[in-house]
């Protein structure tokens, strides 16, 4: 995976379709499939939920968040 890694959203096209973890500015934390995003990093998750202490608080379905307020995205998985 890493080989084909050489930047930053190269990361991002081989999430697509897949389960990632969102951390946003205001300590919120929301995990979905990662349906797209654009060069500001504005993402659409599909099926995704609002995480409180790693349990899942709301589901939302889908949903679009504002890239400048994303720290960061992991291609984990962290739901069950």
């Amino acid at each position: 995976m890493a080989n084909t890694i050489e930047r930053p959203l190269d990361l991002l096209n081989m999430s697509k379709g897949k389960e990632v973890l969102v951390q946003v500015k205001s300590d919120r934390q929301f995990v979905g499939t990662l349906k797209a995003f654009d060069i500001h990093i504005n993402v659409v998750l599909d099926n995704a939920k609002e995480l409180e202490n790693g349990e899942v608080k709301k589901s939302i379905g889908l949903t679009f968040l504002r890239g400048d307020t994303i720290i960061f995205i992991s291609p984990a998985s962290t739901s069950k």
